[in-house]
């Protein structure tokens, strides 16, 4: 009885310390969106992880709604890392980029750093920033 007694503390307290450890090493990273053209539909907003996840693979993705030309979300519980954020105005709410026939967006798009779209996507390299033992509190102007 009392082995089950000690091994259920235990497992307990493994578990706290586990879920504890996590909360220190997660952070928030808060984007606001600014300049928006107007309010209709959301915006779609990605967290990258790598260059090579960088605008194919979302490690975290959210939706914002805009109020006066302003979208404000919060990434929660990130970990240290390198990270890099894309958005666009999904003015018809579709769910997806809309593009005109050589490819170019319809819609607004942003990145973090508000790396330039030249002729291309912006690169990771320009967008990347680092989460690196605090919050974070990031501004993309459309």
């Amino acid at each position: 009885m009392h082995m089950k007694k000690l091994f259920a503390i235990l497992l307990f307290l493994f578990c706290f310390n586990s879920a504890i450890a996590q909360d220190i090493n997660a952070y928030d990273i808060e984007v606001t969106i600014n300049n928006i053209e107007n309010d209709e539909g959301q915006i779609r907003i990605g967290l990258y992880n790598s260059a090579d996840s960088w605008l194919k693979n979302i490690d975290k993705g959210l939706n914002g709604t805009i109020e006066n030309g302003t979208c404000k979300v919060i990434f929660k519980n990130v970990s240290n890392g390198t990270y890099a954020i894309s958005s666009y105005h999904d003015e018809n709410s579709n769910n997806e980029l809309d593009s005109n026939m050589l490819g170019f967006p319809k819609e607004t798009v942003g990145s973090s750093n508000n790396a330039p779209a030249k002729l291309g996507p912006p690169k990771w390299d320009t967008a990347k920033f680092v989460v690196n033992g605090e919050s974070l509190k990031l501004t993309i102007d459309y």
